[in-house]
């Protein structure tokens, strides 16, 4: 969701028992936030600077520590209201999904006509409550070395990913880190040294591990290289690999249900194995191991919009939780989105959402169409003075002009990488397709922490402009929401969908893998080589197989209508006819005797 919209959601959201997660990229965010906290609940603050020995963890460490007083603070509140129409202790009830034991007990109370019972159940309800955890997430690819200020390369535990885990390994969160973007050795391998990510006498693990994950397979890989090391995954999130916002990381045509799918098949199996792992690892280090596995979730997130989703993943699928992410940016009770960004994202379309290729990273980046990054970037291209200033590096990665490296967003890169195109003496239309290319990436380390900053008017000393990357389901809401409304639409209580028609979650990943697809094949054409149409056929491969899979189960969707399950058919026969014609189009990009056999098998 970005660094900025949900850095004090914990604050807003964790009092009502709701769990979120804050980003740990950017620490002078983090910093900010921290002085502005500690001024608003009148709490000492002394600043942390980068002139101080590790910094960015310490700020970390600072932050999070204060946010657990706060939340502890305000849930006390919320605790001790009284039982009254729009009471806080009411709202948290009154969200409670309708299945809840507590619910049940809560509804009990309120038809009580005794008084000493109604009291008793009440003192009941009181001591059941839990808030929400305040989890944190670092993205692995993020990990710039950091150097000194005589610019000598530092250690590698001063690097940035290893000093946020840092920075929460030594918080008092009794919590979850998630861990994004794929395996990081070096950052796993640093897992080890902290006692809190390990369970003990009771089986109790204090700091959890969470993997966000793709497939099935790289799931055990990482799963087994941390449990090599004794360290439990506590819980395998696997998200839409373009079906999303933020960075997308697309499959190899691999659909979010077959996944699922192999997941469900496989769930014991991946237990036992790395239980096993695990225990040896333990033994091995003299540490606590246990004759049981510790528990294991498997949850799932990425363009989930309706109740009927949310119900038939949990019912088929038998997963643990889903995770809503998109539809709570226009939730202020949540999260931080200014007016400006807000306004844009009510009036999102579904052409307004897009693939973007500004993210420095070289990943694809869901975008919203006009942004004001955006806005700006391009009106520094027309002044003749693209990139940014690069004010935090946070994602410094190239060395193709410089011996440390720099940012594809930032002034001095697309400087030198603009000299450098013109002279190539390329021909004008080729040239305009690289200038496009350069002056594309944008600040967005620091423009997707904006928000937060404009709608608590914390001071600078320069314009500001929000970078936002929601998801293609923004298209579907339109309207600023209440926390109770997103709620009670998640539990199937109210309908928040606009008027626009919303094709399935499936069928709307789908979509946009034959688009990816199509797209990833006319940028390759002259450049065609045996690997590539290797990996178009395994590609388009793997979407057949996947649609076939659909076929067979969009009928035991029970949850839907028997007329949307019908569309949801013919949608699925649309998606692959148009993936057909992108092999016959482009025949000579694929193996033909592989696309013969799949086509064939599907038919």
């Amino acid at each position: 969701m970005g660094t900025g919209f949900s850095i004090d959601s914990p604050i807003k959201v964790a009092k009502y028992g709701i769990h979120s997660v804050i980003s740990l990229v950017d620490d002078a965010l983090i910093e900010q936030m921290r002085k502005f906290y500690c001024e608003k609940y009148e709490q000492p603050y002394a600043p942390i600077t980068k002139y101080d020995e590790d910094f960015r963890a310490h700020r970390i460490t600072a932050y999070l520590d204060l946010v657990h007083w706060i939340v502890e603070k305000e849930f006390e509140t919320v605790k001790n209201s009284e039982f009254e129409p729009g009471s806080e202790i009411t709202k948290y009830f009154e969200m409670l999904p309708e299945d809840s034991v507590l619910k049940a007990a809560y509804r009990h109370m309120l038809s009580s006509q005794d008084e000493k019972l109604k009291i008793a159940l009440q003192k009941s309800l009181r001591e059941s409550m839990t808030a929400g955890d305040i989890n944190v997430n670092i993205m692995t690819k993020l990990d710039r070395d950091n150097y000194d200020a005589k610019g000598n390369l530092l250690p590698a535990e001063s690097s940035d990913a290893l000093s946020a885990l840092r920075g929460y390994a030594q918080s008092k969160l009794k919590s979850a880190i998630v861990f994004s973007a794929g395996f990081n050795r070096r950052l796993y391998a640093y897992i080890e040294q902290f006692k809190d990510f390990y369970a003990d006498a009771t089986g109790d693990i204090k700091k959890k591990i969470i993997l966000k994950v793709s497939d099935f397979r790289s799931t055990l890989i990482q799963g087994k290289f941390l449990a090599k090391k004794g360290l439990w995954v506590s819980e395998y999130r696997i998200e839409s690999g373009l079906n999303c916002g933020g960075h997308l990381f697309a499959t190899d045509g691999y659909l979010i249900g077959p996944i699922m799918e192999e997941f469900h098949s496989k769930r014991q199996h991946l237990v036992e194995e790395l239980h096993k792992i695990c225990n040896e690892a333990l033994k091995l280090k003299n540490k606590i191991h246990f004759n049981q596995p510790h528990q294991v979730k498997i949850t799932t997130q990425g363009g989930i919009g309706t109740f009927q989703e949310n119900e038939f993943l949990m019912r088929r699928y038998h997963l643990d939780g889903t995770g809503w992410a998109t539809p709570f940016l226009l939730c202020p009770e949540a999260t931080n989105v200014d007016p400006v960004t807000l306004e844009k994202l009510v009036k999102a379309t579904e052409k307004d959402v897009y693939v973007s290729y500004v993210s420095p990273l070289g990943i694809p980046f869901s975008n919203l169409r006009n942004s004001l990054s955006d806005l700006e970037k391009n009106m520094k291209v027309m002044r003749g003075r693209p990139g940014s200033a690069c004010p935090k590096g946070y994602l410094v990665s190239n060395t193709e002009f410089t011996e440390k490296p720099i940012c594809t967003a930032s002034r001095q890169y697309q400087k030198l990488k603009l000299e450098h195109l013109s002279s190539q003496n390329l021909q004008e239309a080729e040239y305009k397709k690289c200038f496009d290319a350069i002056v594309a990436k944008a600040c967005i380390c620091h423009d997707l922490g904006e928000s937060v900053l404009i709608n608590n008017n914390v001071p600078s000393n320069v314009p500001r402009f929000t970078a936002v990357c929601p998801g293609p389901n923004i298209a579907y809401f339109s309207k600023i929401i209440i926390l109770k409304e997103m709620v009670d639409h998640i539990y199937g209580r109210i309908n928040l969908l606009n008027d626009t028609y919303r094709p399935h979650m499936f069928i709307k990943e789908l979509r946009m893998y034959v688009d990816y697809l199509r797209k990833d094949v006319q940028k390759s054409l002259d450049s065609l080589n045996g690997q590539k149409t290797r990996y178009f056929t395994e590609f388009k491969d793997n979407l057949l197989e996947g649609i076939e899979y659909y076929r067979n189960l969009f009928p035991q969707m029970v949850e839907e209508t028997v007329e949307f399950r019908i569309k949801m058919l013919n949608e699925l026969e649309e998606c692959k006819s148009n993936l057909l014609g992108i092999c016959e189009e482009h025949s000579h990009a694929f193996n033909s005797s592989m696309t013969l056999t799949a086509a064939v098998a599907i038919v």
